[in-house]
């Protein structure tokens, strides 16, 4: 069934407030509260898995618990592909949807208990809501507005919305969580998807049976054969866990490695099986080649960015002075910072973005972009080099490091989209972003493992060493930013003289 017009919600092409459809409020709202529970938890969750056992939470080490967020983000964003194609051949977006919304309020809940053994359940469940929800709810927005030109003024408003949840959501949770209960932080996490969810239940006539079932829906045999293999997996898993759990090893330091194992082994895997397409000609390898070195950037970038939430969230709980006039402000508190920079920073990026790099706009950008977080690994370097003994230091370091993470953001997430949107014909769209995804999971498990260097090395020695390689790798993209171009191009611009070359069109501050 075709989508509802969305043109008369717009006007030359951008969404009035005054006049968004229903559906597209619904859309919104779901995403923002999705988006509250979701940077609620990243804002507590370390802090929890390393506060001790005598206030509440689970008493790992300070590697452990940073390595635990990498892991969960890692299998995220890896099942994230795989929650995709559920709503595309066997659920249909909208089911797909409301399962994440179940899975993500079991997941909080199972958080909110009081044990170890608890939260790894919770964290397993709650990444497959995760892997369910995104995806499917990105699907929903493309099949709502059809060709409509309100599509990026659209999606650029629920950007902003998702960034508003992101500087809130940490707020409230950080509060309750260390002033509190940690438990409490995450059952409002486990409330936000409760309303996600009875909010998508009541509003299905809104999008007259769009997503309702799946657009290609596997043939019986198809469905028997996945649901044939799905079992052996999750036998094979459960068998493994059992044994480990006999041997007397299954512990968090375990699952963290056999997380962080497989997101190291699936994204090569899905690359190759993308790069192998029966349909794929020579122009559209040749660009896959060189989109790879973006991939692989995107790893080192997402896995200096996950550090937020883990190592820089437990150094501002230990080293940062977090007195203000005599109110201690909450670790977490300061997880909204890199939010608040983002809106600021959106629409002036958007602005100036066109600019930079003229026809080697894609490789100068993202080199941009892995400077910027490498620089801001380079003032950490210096931060905790201040740090002696029981001293403390301003907070405004963080903020500072905290800035150029966000610009950084900005930037390669406009980048990414740019160069996904040009790699291979629009069939295989949604299989080049499942692939980028699982590149980003590659970040989160390198990350699970490189966040223990931390507890080896002095902590100056270990942001230097982090934001030399993100300098280094942004320079090496400026060098190879003429032979990479020519790569990424399509043919129409591969032979093209160089006068003729013109920048190409930025990513619009919709997709950023």
């Amino acid at each position: 069934m075709s989508a509802p017009a969305a043109g008369d919600a717009t006007h030359d092409g951008v969404l009035s407030v005054r006049t968004m459809p229903r559906w597209y409020v619904t859309l919104f709202a779901t995403d923002t509260l999705e988006r509250f529970g979701f940077y609620g938890m990243q804002a507590i969750l370390v802090l929890y898995a390393a506060a001790p056992r005598a206030q509440g939470g689970l008493g790992l080490s300070t590697a452990d618990a940073a390595a635990l967020f990498g892991a969960w983000i890692g299998l995220m964003f890896m099942l994230s592909l795989a929650g995709g194609w559920a709503g595309d051949r066997l659920l249909g977006q909208r089911p797909a949807l409301l399962a994440g919304c179940a899975f993500s309020v079991l997941g909080y809940l199972a958080l909110a208990v009081p044990s170890g053994a608890m939260t790894a359940v919770g964290l397993t469940v709650l990444a497959i809501g995760g892997g369910l929800f995104k995806p499917n709810h990105q699907a929903m927005i493309n099949l709502m507005f059809g060709d409509s030109k309100g599509r990026e003024s659209g999606i650029s408003l629920m950007y902003i919305g998702i960034q508003v949840s992101a500087l809130l959501a940490p707020l409230v949770t950080a509060y309750l969580g260390e002033r509190v209960s940690w438990h409490l932080g995450f059952s409002v996490a486990a409330v936000a998807m409760l309303a996600t969810a009875v909010l998508f239940a009541f509003t299905a006539a809104q999008f007259h049976g769009v997503g309702a079932r799946p657009p290609r829906p596997l043939s019986p045999a198809e469905r028997r054969t996945v649901f044939t293999r799905t079992g052996v997996v999750l036998a094979a898993v459960a068998a493994l866990l059992v044994v480990l759990a006999i041997a007397g090893v299954l512990s968090p330091t375990v699952a963290i490695a056999l997380t962080g194992v497989l997101s190291v082994v699936v994204p090569p895997i899905g690359y190759l099986t993308l790069y192998r397409h029966r349909e794929l000609g020579p122009a559209d390898r040749r660009r896959l080649r060189a989109f790879l070195w973006l991939l692989l950037g995107g790893t080192l970038f997402w896995m200096i960015i996950a550090h937020a939430a883990s190592l820089l969230n437990l150094f501002a709980r230990d080293h940062v002075d977090l007195d203000v006039f005599g109110f201690v402000v909450p670790a977490g508190w300061l997880q909204a910072a890199t939010p608040l920079f983002i809106l600021v920073l959106a629409p002036v990026i958007a602005a100036v973005l066109p600019r930079i790099g003229g026809r080697r706009h894609v490789p100068v950008k993202f080199a941009t972009g892995l400077l910027m977080v490498g620089g801001g690994f380079l003032i950490m370097s210096a931060a905790a080099a201040l740090v002696t003994g029981d001293a403390k230091i301003s907070p405004l370091w963080l903020i500072v490091v905290y800035l150029t993470h966000a610009g950084g953001e900005v930037v390669v997430a406009a980048v990414s989209i740019s160069a996904m949107a040009e790699l291979l014909p629009r069939v295989f769209m949604g299989r080049v972003i499942g692939v980028y995804w699982l590149f980003a999971a590659l970040g989160g498990g390198l990350g699970s493992g490189v966040v223990r260097l931390s507890e080896v090395m002095p902590e100056p020695v270990y942001y230097l060493g982090l934001g030399l390689l993100a300098a280094l790798a942004g320079l090496a993209f400026l060098f190879r930013r003429v032979a990479l171009s020519r790569a990424l191009a399509t043919d129409d611009l591969v032979n093209v003289p160089v006068a003729a070359h013109r920048p190409g069109p930025v990513a619009s501050s919709a997709e950023v």
